[in-house]
């Protein structure tokens, strides 16, 4: 693990009472995405509000669980833990610890934001003129960032060649 940047705020831990800990990640959601909104080159960034699941939004749920079925999704404690750092990686785009590129998935163009050396990804749905906080999450298996590197070396080739 790497010195953390200035702008990377601590890892929220978990502390034995689950309820509490939800609310607390749901305090820093609300007071980074839902209170105020990031700043994405020049676009407002916005989140997922349906369908809401114990009157937290959607995009809340995808940033602190995982799962196909957006009832059965089961908390993911490195999601949460990071729960802090979607707006401030977004808001450092352009900082040298975060690789950025697009993507396409189906109809979406997809923003990528890998904070490489902390393996920490958050994921935007450009619009065109905003973009949505769709997912974050830790990457943990070799064969995921080995993909990802993949994909954000050709992205950049491809910018290199015009």
């Amino acid at each position: 693990m790497i010195e953390r940047c200035e702008w990377l705020p601590d890892l929220v831990m978990f502390r034995g009472n689950w309820e509490e800990y939800v609310a607390i990640l749901y305090r820093f959601f609300k007071a980074d995405f839902v209170e105020s909104k990031p700043i994405f080159q020049n676009k407002r960034v916005g989140y997922l509000r349906d369908p809401i699941f114990q009157e937290k939004e959607f995009t809340f749920w995808h940033c602190t669980s995982e799962g196909e079925d957006e009832e059965l999704r089961t908390p993911d404690f490195r999601r949460c833990e990071r729960i802090r750092w979607p707006k401030p990686i977004i808001e450092h785009s352009n900082d040298p610890s975060v690789r950025c590129w697009r993507n396409k998935r189906g109809s979406d163009i997809r923003v990528l934001l890998w904070f490489y050396e902390e393996n920490y990804l958050v994921v935007l749905t450009e619009r065109k003129t905003y973009a949505i906080l769709w997912t974050t999450y830790y990457i943990e298996e070799n064969n995921r960032k080995k993909k990802l590197l993949k994909e954000y070396e050709s992205y950049q080739e491809g910018l290199k060649n015009g």
